[in-house]
């Protein structure tokens, strides 16, 4: 018992994790971020790095565990896979995701030896937040799901999002969480702590009150198509005409909307395949009522390439195609491992090649847009440096992979992030849901219901101008962290040789 005691931290620790969890779409507990922040940071700074990572990693359990557990749905459900190995590979997924929070832990045990707090909770944040961005962005084509940032978007914080992106919002968050556990323990000083705390919640809230773009154009009428096609049904070759037909029959009811668009893939066929019989006769269409038409297909490139592409129709026909490809979704990262598992385990999945970063912006509505498919509206780089030419952002996915569960409302989140970053409306659909307009202050200002086939109207504004994150980035906001980190240290040795030299004259 005695021995079981002397772990009880690390086993409230996926407890606390759990709570992180809880801060996100769709339960809504913004501020339940800070208690699981404060709470971990307060472990950490207790602990040795190889314990802090011991911790970390429990924590990141109950995080990914309640966090992306539907990724069972989507290989079991979907994916064909027998139970028990849908079950393995979904907590092999969270082992390795968790690898993360333990990284972090070690980091910021190992900045606990500093003696000035500043600098302490700074060097803490940051290295939440470095690790955030690597796993993030770069590891197996980057999976940012449960960036603390994304449960901000209801809080004053969300206001920094256009100076600093998601990252500058969840360093924000960190040193907020951070700078109470300080104050508790009383090595931060409570009249100067509170006042940070203060200037930073105050500020975010005043941030939110500024306008970053402007209008460029009149309002553009727009229509959303949710199909609701059951993923088990998609692709089922005596579907396809039935599919085919609903989405002609529910954009026929809208050619007084300047704009029309479906979801990712909405038609199940290569382009190839309907070009004759169906794309044609809908360009015909599209330009006799004067609507631009944006669909989703697969599409055939040169060679053995094939992409998931979208294609715009009416009075300019253009394709983009998909860049930044999902991990085990749509190509098969390390060769030849990862083929001969799924192989062994008979899960069909697609083998797309990316569009590549030189794509020119699709056009709807007279105005040219950020074009993005499925999760690439996760990523803040990937929109922000197309969007100086874009008058608004386009996210086309579907989410019916993962059923009812958390995840549509959690990559809505992520879509709300990338509007508020950039300030411009973002609208987004799909195919069972969550379908919506996003303005340029990350509201979710309309929203179809999950799982109904439907149509969705609204107005959007074209808008112009860069926010301060255009135009620094994610990396740019990361050497500005790095000169903070750099001038707090420096004050912090200054400081001290001060005392230092003023004690050795007073003896």
């Amino acid at each position: 018992m005695k021995r079981i005691l002397n772990y009880k931290w690390e086993l409230a620790a996926p407890v606390f994790g759990a709570l992180l969890t809880l801060a996100f779409a769709p339960y809504d507990y913004a501020y339940a971020a800070i208690g699981a922040l404060a709470f971990i940071y307060w472990i950490w700074q207790r602990q040795a790095p190889n314990r802090a990572a011991l911790s970390g990693y429990l924590f990141g359990l109950g995080l990914f565990g309640s966090g992306i557990w539907w990724t069972y749905i989507s290989i079991h459900d979907f994916g064909g896979c027998d139970p028990y190995s849908s079950i393995a590979l979904t907590a092999l997924l969270v082992a390795v995701w968790t690898l993360f929070p333990a990284l972090t832990g070690w980091f910021i045990a190992k900045a606990s030896i500093f003696s000035g707090v500043w600098l302490r909770i700074i060097a803490a944040a940051i290295a939440w937040v470095a690790v955030e961005y690597f796993r993030g962005y770069w590891l197996l084509n980057g999976f940012p799901w449960l960036q603390i940032a994304y449960s901000q978007l209801s809080t004053p914080l969300a206001g920094y999002a256009p100076l600093a992106g998601v990252y500058g919002v969840g360093f924000l968050l960190a040193v907020s969480a951070f700078s109470l556990v300080e104050l508790v323990r009383g090595k931060l000083p409570a009249l100067p702590g509170l006042l940070v705390l203060g200037v930073i919640w105050a500020g975010g809230g005043y941030l939110q009150t500024v306008a970053w773009t402007q209008a460029v154009g009149a309002p553009i009428k727009v229509t959303l198509v949710q199909g609701n096609i059951g993923q088990d049904q998609k692709w089922q070759k005596n579907q396809k005409l039935n599919t085919l037909r609903l989405y002609q029959e529910l954009t026929e009811q809208h050619w007084d909307s300047d704009v029309i668009i479906w979801p990712e893939t909405s038609i199940p066929a290569f382009l190839s395949q309907v070009k004759e019989f169906y794309i044609d006769p809908l360009q015909t269409a599209a330009q006799a009522h004067g609507v631009d038409l944006v669909v989703g297909l697969p599409s055939s490139g040169q060679g053995k390439d094939y992409y998931n592409s979208v294609m715009t129709l009416g009075e300019k026909q253009a394709l983009y195609h998909k860049n930044h490809l999902l991990p085990f979704g749509e190509y098969l990262p390390l060769q030849p491992l990862s083929g001969w598992v799924l192989d062994k385990l008979q899960i069909p999945l697609g083998d797309f090649a990316a569009g590549g970063d030189r794509q020119a912006l699709l056009m709807a509505g007279g105005h040219a847009f950020v074009t993005t498919i499925c999760y690439e509206d996760a990523f803040g780089e990937l929109v922000a440096r197309q969007v100086a030419d874009a008058a608004y952002i386009v996210n086309m996915t579907n989410d019916a992979w993962f059923g009812d569960s958390s995840q549509p409302h959690q990559h809505m989140q992520m879509a709300q992030m990338r509007a508020l970053e950039t300030g411009r409306y973002l609208v987004r659909a799909t195919n069972t849901g969550v379908t919506g307009f996003v303005g340029p202050d990350g509201a979710l200002r309309k929203q179809a219901p999950l799982f109904t086939t439907t149509t969705l109207t609204d107005y959007i504004v074209p808008m112009s101008g860069l926010t301060p994150y255009v135009i620094l980035g994610d990396k740019g906001f990361f050497g500005v962290l790095a000169v903070l980190l750099l001038v707090t240290y420096i004050w912090y040795r200054r400081f001290n040789a001060g005392i230092l030299k003023l004690g050795a004259e007073v003896v």
